[in-house]
């Protein structure tokens, strides 16, 4: 799986093309900017791009931009955005019309290495990996008839990981339950929430997260 780096931060940009290569992964570029990126890209594509949200010249939304585009000139093509602070807005700019094969972390994940790869995997093969820390902001929102009030805690564990991308067989195995009852408590929160089944993983994130931020 060929991966393509664009992280202004030496450190950062070799601490992470050592972290994927020594979990299978190809890294065929190491960039310092959006615009380097977009050079190695013209040469040869990726399976997924890394990108910080915040590159050079200005550090302000260069790398989102650039994802975005990259989503819209090379379908087939991964993005995984990361970022130091979390930025609501621009995570859900991000995910406003897909969450095909999109992710959005903050640095400090990376920290956990498995988890880490296992989101690039996830988003290399067309899923999503959504920080839960937007999800938890997300949900913290209160209406004034709050339709999240009905559901029970353990619900709610099961939409926040949902939203955050994980599939029902990977909602199974962090809370310790079987596949089944995943599913049947799936169904009772988007039964719940109102939402109609998504016809994919990646679509069925989107609609979790469109629905939380409304």
């Amino acid at each position: 799986m060929r991966v393509a780096i664009a992280e202004d931060s030496v450190l950062l940009r070799e601490g992470l093309a050592r972290l994927l290569t020594d979990g299978g992964f190809q890294v065929i570029a190491r960039c310092e900017s959006a615009d380097e990126l977009r050079r190695e890209m013209a040469v040869e594509l990726p399976d997924v791009a890394i990108l910080d949200i915040r590159l050079p010249p200005t550090h302000q939304d260069e790398g989102l931009r650039a994802a975005v585009e990259i989503r819209q000139r090379h379908p087939s093509v991964a993005v995984l955005v990361l970022s130091q602070y979390l930025e609501l807005g621009l995570a859900m700019k991000l995910l406003a019309d897909s969450a095909d094969g999109v992710g959005y972390l903050l640095k400090d994940r990376i920290s956990d290495v498995d988890e880490f790869l296992t989101a690039v995997r996830r988003v290399a093969r067309g899923g999503s990996a959504i920080d839960p820390s937007i999800v938890s902001t997300l949900l913290s929102k209160r209406r004034v008839d709050d339709p999240l009030g009905r559901l029970t805690p353990r619900e709610r564990q099961v939409l926040e990981l949902m939203a955050s991308g994980h599939s029902n067989q990977g909602i199974a195995d962090r809370l310790v339950i079987t596949l089944r009852a995943v599913e049947k408590y799936v169904s009772t929160v988007f039964d719940k929430l109102g939402i109609p089944t998504a016809s994919s993983q990646s679509r069925r994130v989107l609609a979790v997260l469109l629905y939380l931020r409304s």
